[in-house]
């Protein structure tokens, strides 16, 4: 089977061509620096990039496949959750091609489909994933943060998310806060590596509770105010690094502790994690520490696929088709608000 996928749910214009669980191509244009003027991404300018970018991505993702549109034999497109207009770009040209090509069309969640992006690896990919069923996995990034219980493939269960900021959204707030460049997580990331993480004391919210949901709104306010009171902190560089190593340290504590904890409860052997937030370097070196000391296996998404990307949309396509799941109507609308059950 050779399938097309396009990802379009925020600010990133991506397709990607899979073949039988291999990533022929992905290609990815971002659109970081139209954003940065603004802080933050701008859903009206993000959709109009979409439409401007489409189609030489696609054409770029097919020649690097070494595919003719004649020969894909199905098409994908993220559904939902996402921007309402940046969605319907990516959809609607799914569903065309499909139409024209009189192929079928799958429509996926994106939650769904970052489950398997810490899987697309190896010769060939995915050629393991059923040895660590179930896992528990972590899903993070500046829209959504939440603990999902991967009973078998294509089955799973929530356990707990976000009941307020997601973690990236409270990474890329407070380096807004200390008045760092757009976007702020990497950055915090960056100066976090020669700062003593242990100088500032924050909250860690809901890290106690007995449930797996998170809250970050508090721990964001927390470092507005210590701001407020000690404004030479951010003008000093080695007290700056140490306030982003601090912040960064209290995120990483409350991921990493209640997705430990999920997993002894559960009694899974295997825990995975994916999602922007799953580039911090302080979150992959904690997951990877914890997860030794447990003796449990950790699967980490590639950094190029933590990211939207469509690579992560084909494959679990491919997968819900090979086990003849039903496919997707043309006249299918988008789903902004797609929760993944």
């Amino acid at each position: 089977m050779t399938l097309l996928a396009i990802e379009t749910s925020c600010d990133e214009t991506s397709v990607a061509v899979v073949r039988e669980g291999t990533v022929l191509s992905s290609v990815v244009a971002s659109q970081i620096e139209l954003h940065a003027e603004y802080g933050g991404v701008v859903p009206e300018l993000a959709a109009r990039e979409h439409l401007r970018n489409f189609m030489p991505v696609a054409r770029t993702a097919l020649e690097n496949a070494g595919v003719q549109s004649g020969v894909l034999e199905a098409i994908a497109a993220t559904q939902g959750p996402g921007l309402p207009n940046a969605l319907m770009v990516g959809l609607k040209a799914a569903q065309a091609m499909a139409f024209a090509l009189r192929k079928p069309f799958v429509g996926v969640n994106h939650h769904e489909a970052h489950l398997y992006s810490p899987w697309i690896v190896g010769n060939p990919p995915m050629a393991d994933f059923a040895s660590f069923q179930p896992n528990v996995s972590l899903i993070v990034s500046g829209g959504h943060t939440m603990l999902v219980h991967v009973e078998s493939e294509l089955k799973h269960r929530v356990l707990g998310s976000t009941i307020d900021d997601a973690a990236g959204e409270c990474f890329d707030k407070a380096a807004k806060l200390i008045g760092l460049p757009y976007p702020g997580g990497p950055e915090i990331d960056q100066l976090a590596g020669q700062g003593n993480p242990k100088a500032y004391d924050f909250p860690r919210p809901m890290l106690r509770d007995a449930n797996d949901d998170f809250s970050f709104s508090g721990l964001k306010t927390s470092v507005r105010y210590f701001i407020r009171d000690n404004p030479d902190v951010v003008e000093n560089l080695q007290k700056l690094r140490d306030l982003c190593a601090s912040v960064q340290a209290a995120i990483v504590e409350v991921l990493v502790t209640k997705t430990i904890r999920a997993a002894n409860r559960l009694g899974v052997n295997c825990v995975t994690a994916s999602g922007g937030v799953t580039c911090n370097s302080a979150l992959r070196k904690a997951l990877t520490e914890a997860c030794q000391r447990k003796n449990l296996t950790l699967r980490l998404a590639e950094k190029s696929l933590c990211t939207d990307n469509a690579a992560m949309i084909g494959i679990l396509a491919e997968r819900k088709l090979l086990h003849e799941m039903a496919t997707t109507p043309l006249d299918a609308e988008i789903m902004p608000g797609w929760a993944l059950a």
